[in-house]
């Protein structure tokens, strides 16, 4: 399991390195979900099989086809990736490999001065509950009442847009 751990970091690792520098936004989605089912097989190493699947099924599923969509609607074409690649070879680089050799100093640390801390036992979905709604309720409340709010400005902004499109005014 620890050996699964550490390749599965490695494995993330990568593929947000990858994810940063693709030019091609198709290419740095796969990257992406590659990313995220590295992250969830990080979690089920640790312990929590629930929250790996909810990794799978959500973020790796749902989210990234959204994402999938969102790009072939664009249509980014070449004069997109001509200005991305003007971005990568600017200054703008400095801050993310800062907090890059930050975490992976941190990691290095963690790593090199005890055993990594792997499952002692397996976190499943009811004891994920009991604690979101015991320990962490009013976080949960505040998270289900920001998400409330966005819905109803995404709402409010679209609005608009819906009854032009419709004709009106």
């Amino acid at each position: 399991m620890r050996e699964l751990f550490f390749v599965s970091g490695v494995i993330a690792s990568i593929a947000g390195l990858m994810v940063v520098v693709q030019t091609n936004a198709m290419h740095a989605l796969i990257n992406l979900i590659v990313l995220l089912l590295a992250v969830a097989s990080v979690f089920y190493t640790l312990g929590a099989p629930f929250v790996a699947a909810l990794q799978i099924v959500i973020y790796a599923g749902a989210i990234m086809v959204l994402f999938v969509f969102a790009v072939i609607i664009l249509n980014l074409g070449r004069l997109a990736e001509e200005r991305e690649r003007d971005w990568m070879s600017s200054v703008l680089w400095l801050v993310p490999v800062l907090l890059a050799a930050v975490l992976l100093a941190q990691f290095v640390i963690t790593v090199s001065g005890r055993e990594a801390a792997l499952a002692r036992e397996v976190v499943g979905p009811k004891a994920v509950g009991i604690s979101l709604y015991t320990d962490y309720l009013i976080g949960v409340e505040l998270a289900s009442l920001l998400l409330l709010a966005a819905l109803v400005a995404a709402y409010h902004l679209g609005w608009p847009l819906s009854r032009l499109e419709r004709g009106h005014d």
